[in-house]
């Protein structure tokens, strides 16, 4: 796990809900507070794809891609005043955890993996943005886990999204 502070917010806020810099990820949930609070579970409800009298479902992740949702919670965040709080819950996307996994010769089965994540947490004054490696069952190595801190910072800096290390 790797603890990053965002260290210029306007840019930070610009990539996260502007571009297309995170679309590489799933939204897992997102909790905003501003005059209310808002929680977005970003699980598929696989029911509402359902046709009458069709029981195939589209093959489709569990969670809805961040590129789909990042504009309703870019409207819940803009205004005149800053949030209280956000958080944001991402999950690489699941091709791209695998990819990365076997381009960096990780000692682990990618199918081990349930997802690499980054939890992005907003407290009124400052951003900081977590990762985290959740599996399928208990493992030994930790390999993933230095895998994707590394190739969070990597990203990061490739973006241009400055941060201090914690």
């Amino acid at each position: 796990m790797t603890a990053l502070q965002i260290t210029s917010m306007k840019n930070f806020m610009n990539h996260l809900l502007a571009s297309e810099s995170f679309d590489i990820f799933l939204l897992e949930e997102a909790v905003i507070g501003t005059a209310n609070t808002f929680t977005i579970d970003g699980r598929i409800n696989k029911d509402f794809f359902r046709e009458e009298g069709n029981e195939g479902i589209p093959e489709l992740s569990e969670f809805r891609p961040w590129s789909e949702l990042k504009g309703l919670c870019f409207d819940l965040i803009k205004g005149k005043r800053t949030p209280l709080f956000f958080r944001f819950t991402l999950q690489l996307k699941p091709e791209l955890t695998v990819a990365l996994l076997k381009r960096e010769n990780c000692d682990v089965d990618p199918a081990q993996v349930k997802a690499l994540a980054l939890n992005i947490r907003y407290d009124g004054t400052k951003a900081v943005l977590t990762t985290a490696t959740a599996y399928h069952t208990f493992l030994m190595s930790k390999e993933p886990d230095a895998i994707w801190d590394r190739a969070l910072v990597k990203y990061l800096d490739r973006e241009g999204i400055t941060y201090e290390i914690l």
